[in-house]
């Protein structure tokens, strides 16, 4: 069982949108009329997953779901009848992760869900791996600068500056990028 929480203006398709999440076993977080107390109600109930049913999603719907996106993310299913590219686009960069246009039937709604669930989690992962990327490179650099100050203040080829690093970050018990921060430290106090 999913819990969703459900947005749209129209109390007649949220309704709608409500009794289709029932029958296919999911329950209901919350029904908001506007995405404007969008934020702090995903953190208050903390759902699964975000349905959302615009007639054309304004610039205030896609900041707070941006802001949402920012804070706490979660699968976002948008549905539209605009079918404007430009508004797909800056739909899916606030954090949608499926714009369908038209309205949804509650035969579709539970397999869309789960198609806005792993298109989700795939760019979830996506998003882990380029962080990982790019603070292993950043230590990467950190290491490298540190085994350049170490070089030139020691006369130590790279290798012997390297294993220097490595061996102080073994005594200290502390990674090697953080030691490398501190000799880089040092080196600016010093020289």
């Amino acid at each position: 069982m999913l819990r969703v929480l459900v947005v749209d203006s129209s109390r007649e398709r949220a309704a709608e949108v409500c009794a289709a999440l029932a029958l296919a076993g999911h329950q209901v977080a919350a029904v908001l009329p506007s995405a404007f107390e969008l934020p702090a109600q995903v953190l208050e109930t903390r759902p699964d997953v975000i349905f959302i049913q615009a007639d054309s999603p304004s610039r205030d719907t896609l900041e707070h779901l941006a802001i949402m996106n920012r804070d706490c993310p979660r699968p976002v299913l948008m549905c539209s009848p605009d079918a404007d590219s430009g508004m797909i686009r800056r739909a899916v960069k606030a954090g949608v992760s499926s714009y369908v246009i038209d309205s949804v039937s509650p035969e579709r709604l539970d397999a869309l869900v789960a198609v806005a669930i792993a298109q989700f989690e795939a760019f979830q992962n996506l998003r882990a791996e380029r962080d990982d990327a790019t603070r292993r490179l950043s230590e990467r650099i950190t290491i490298d600068r540190a085994k350049g100050v170490l070089m030139r203040a020691r006369g130590l080829d790279e290798d012997g500056a390297y294993h220097a690093l490595r061996k102080l970050a073994m005594e200290r018990g502390r990674k090697l990028a953080d030691v490398a921060q501190d000799v880089i430290e040092m080196a600016k106090l010093l020289l």
